[in-house]
């Protein structure tokens, strides 16, 4: 398939709209099922230092950063995480965290962190915006960690069965828009015009339609060592 960037449901809702809550808890669901959560702190714990500033963009209802401070990743001094969306700061996430209610794409202070999380977030942008993003990352940014959707025609059929597990109208569309909006192979870091001279990553994919990308800055001529694919 030919990458696809369409809207999103969830997107023309009120953070109140009963269809919104609805797909909020299928959005649980599903992290649950694709292990997105688990990931992003294994992936967090090794790749990261405790004085780490991290920013999570796209961080949405909270529930991502939340569960980084329960499993101790990130937790009281050790790697401050702010979170970054269009919506209001959730009342979830922790006081003592910041939260920047802003457009990503308008947003310029990402040079100011060391480390990028993005689950679930960059395959809504097109590839001209992706790079447009990918130019405003500073020499700071060290470790990009994202978590998305992999663009393949199986995972379009497995989408037929979620009524099965209860899954509403809204998520069902969005589900095969992102499915269609996500990435295969190298995409997402050539999207971002990450140069190979200054970056090393691994892209892999799961069979629930996980598509994963950690990408690390080059230490001088030192390529970053212990790059793995793991979903």
């Amino acid at each position: 398939m030919i990458r696809d960037v369409a809207p999103e449901i969830l997107d023309s809702l009120a953070e109140g709209d009963p269809d919104a809550l609805r797909n909020r808890r299928d959005i649980r669901l599903f992290n649950i099922l694709m292990g997105n959560f688990r990931w992003f702190a294994r992936e967090v714990e090794k790749w990261t230092n405790p004085n780490d500033r991290i920013l999570e963009i796209g961080a949405g209802v909270g529930e991502l950063g939340t569960y980084l401070q329960r499993s101790g990743q990130c937790a009281g001094d050790r790697r401050p995480l702010t979170g970054l969306d269009l919506w209001s700061r959730p009342a979830i996430w922790p006081v003592d965290w910041a939260w920047i209610q802003e457009d990503l794409m308008e947003f310029d202070g990402v040079c100011d962190y060391d480390v990028l999380l993005a689950g679930m977030v960059l395959h809504q942008f097109k590839d001209p915006e992706l790079a447009r993003f990918g130019s405003r990352l500073g020499p700071s940014v060290r470790v990009i960690l994202a978590s998305e959707t992999s663009r393949r025609a199986i995972h379009l059929a497995q989408l037929k069965l979620a009524p099965l597990i209860g899954v509403n109208h809204v998520t069902r569309h969005d589900a095969r828009v992102s499915v269609k909006a996500g990435f295969r192979g190298d995409e997402l870091p050539i999207a971002l015009g990450l140069d190979p001279l200054n970056w090393a990553w691994v892209c892999c994919s799961g069979w629930l339609g996980q598509y994963r990308m950690v990408a690390v800055r080059r230490a001088g001529d030192a390529p970053s060592e212990g790059l793995s694919k793991s979903v």
